[in-house]
């Protein structure tokens, strides 16, 4: 009796994440952002980052991928942004050290991929092209809000952003051919912006716009 209670303590107090592969592990949002906090002090990358993580999870809900994964990739995806301007070589390689062993690795090399021209990983995934999409149409959705009277979020109409969209010499930085990725996971182009700008409008307040 007194070794099948102490069995049964041992299972019950068990840590599985602790002898869990790496492929397998997944910090929790409040880690991951206390670890965006530590790396990132820049308040528009870290509105950016929010814009990023709310768009990738609602990305994976229409799919029916991981939210967790997709919006911790969001959240994370420019962690070493400040430390690699001027370098951009470095950018998202640094992330990816930081991050290993914190989420799973589909999720690190969909970070790297965001940064493709500098590091060996390819947008091949859904997860990686939808990451390139995400943070091209946050960028487009932020322009088109501050230059409505209110420069609020809730005031952008899906026409209106889909004029913006259209219009190649409004928000010229943002490629348009990124957010075009969202045909490859399945979205049509319309669907997407929707999903996006309501993406955005739900946490709105906490971008303060």
């Amino acid at each position: 009796m007194n070794l099948l209670f102490q069995f049964s303590s041992f299972f019950k107090n068990f840590k599985w994440v602790n002898y869990l592969p790496n492929c397998c592990r997944m910090m929790n949002r409040k880690e991951a952002f206390s670890l965006l906090k530590k790396y990132l002090k820049d308040v528009k990358l870290l509105k950016h980052s929010l814009s990023v993580e709310a768009i990738m999870k609602g990305i994976a809900r229409y799919i029916d991928e991981d939210e967790n994964l997709w919006s911790r990739v969001g959240l994370l995806h420019d962690l070493d942004y400040e430390y690699t301007q001027g370098h951009p070589e470095k950018h998202a390689n640094i992330s990816a050290d930081i991050l290993a062993g914190l989420i799973p690795e589909k999720g690190i090399n969909a970070i790297k991929a965001h940064n493709y021209l500098h590091t060996d990983y390819l947008p091949i995934t859904s997860i990686d092209k939808s990451l390139l999409a995400s943070d091209a149409v946050s960028g487009l959705i932020i322009a088109t809000a501050l230059v409505m009277p209110s420069k609020k979020i809730n005031d952008v109409r899906f026409e209106t952003l889909l004029n913006k969209f259209n219009d190649k010499s409004f928000a010229k930085g943002c490629d348009r051919s990124k957010i075009n990725l969202c045909i490859d996971i399945g979205i049509d182009l319309n669907d997407f912006l929707s999903l996006s700008l309501n993406a955005l409008i739900e946490i709105s307040d906490e971008l303060g716009l």
